[in-house]
């Protein structure tokens, strides 16, 4: 029986340790902590940081693997293919690539200021620095995840007023402010083949408007621009652009894009890996397609030979949300019918601090 070691076990690994038994594999899974969900979804669990590439590649030798993945985590996709490089195992794209997606100045100086698309951009390491990207803007954990530290700020106030918070969940301690790009935004699934994109598919990203820094509320398929030829015309270019520049030539990747008041799509994030709101799900549910069954076949030798082909029909995941430090009652949601519901709490528990606005409890899929 072959073995795959699945860094981290948040939600979305579990789901990738799902998958993976589907098809056979034992499951060892690591985390720099105990307890998490997905941990019971694993076969073997080893209580290691997933952000040390050495410990984990002693792990992976000790056990034998063939596999080293994840799954909506960018912490965890740089020691993934390290890992992986380093033990000739199945490697979708380079460790440098999936280094570059992690670090938000890094991708944005490797794409380049003559990259359409690319977003003008400063790290900063220090409130006390002299701001050159024209207010408003958009301050960022250089290295972090999952929206948190993520905030829009107007003026220099603002920007010294906020800073110690964003700079707070960066491991290397700075912060990129990135131009505001005003419209409408939108996540970009792909899959690729030997550098050809074989399946794409945008969505419309609803976020939070009382919070800031775009926290997810709902995914939509198809979304408001569908239909529209010209746009995602547009942002296929971009996307195959990026992919191609980056390296990233075989597997799935995650794109969120800002369309703006002109139609014109904006590079906000990329990464070459599933997304961390199990998309792949919603994906099925609208598509048939199972990026997530695609992913771990094509780990096993297996991926798709030609373009996929497919039709969406109307689905969206709406993110049933609490604010962080609360108590989780699920009585306090009233639920739309659904096709599917999943809940990441039980009643009583503390629902716990990622973003620090508003939490991820549950989810519902349903056709619309």
């Amino acid at each position: 029986m072959k073995k795959i070691l699945v860094l981290g076990t948040g939600m979305p690994q579990g789901d990738l340790m799902i998958e993976s038994k589907s098809q056979g594999l034992e499951v060892f899974a690591c985390s720099y902590k105990e307890g998490y969900k997905a941990q019971k979804y694993a076969d073997h669990f080893e209580l290691i940081n997933i952000v040390d590439a050495d410990k984990v590649e002693e792990y992976a030798k000790k056990i034998g693997a063939d596999i080293v993945y994840s799954a909506g985590s960018d912490v965890a996709m740089p020691t993934a293919f390290t890992v992986s490089e380093r033990l000739g195992l199945p490697c979708f794209c380079s460790s440098e690539a999936a280094l570059i997606c992690n670090r938000k100045p890094l991708l944005r100086k490797t794409l380049g200021n003559f990259f359409e698309g690319n977003l003008k951009h400063q790290k900063v390491f220090s409130a006390d620095e002299e701001i050159t990207v024209p207010f408003p803007i958009m301050m960022k954990p250089t290295d972090s995840q999952g929206q948190r530290g993520v905030c829009r700020v107007n003026n220099a106030e603002e920007f010294k007023e906020n800073f110690e918070r964003s700079v707070s969940y960066s491991r290397e301690g700075a912060v990129i402010l990135e131009e505001f790009v005003e419209g409408d935004e939108i996540s970009v699934n792909t899959f690729s083949k030997d550098g050809k994109l074989i399946f794409f598919l945008p969505s419309e990203r609803v976020t939070w408007s009382d919070f800031p820094g775009g926290i997810i509320h709902r995914h939509i398929l198809p979304g408001k621009f569908g239909g529209n030829d010209e746009i995602n015309g547009r942002v296929r270019d971009l996307v195959e652009r990026t992919l191609n520049k980056l390296g990233i030539n075989n597997g799935p990747a995650y794109f969120q894009i800002m369309i703006n008041k002109d139609g014109i799509p904006k590079l906000v994030e990329v990464t070459p890996r599933l997304d961390g709101c199990h998309m792949w799900r919603l994906i099925k549910y609208s598509t048939g397609v199972d990026l997530l069954a695609m992913t771990v076949g094509a780990l096993l030798g297996q991926a798709p030979e030609r373009e996929i082909t497919f039709e969406v029909k109307p689905y969206e995941t709406e993110f049933l949300c609490m604010p962080p430090d609360s108590v989780f009652d699920r009585s306090a949601f009233t639920v739309a019918p659904y096709d599917f519901l999943e809940w990441y709490y039980e009643d009583g528990e503390t629902v716990n601090r990622m973003n620090g606005y508003m939490e991820k409890c549950g989810l519902a899929i349903r056709g619309i």
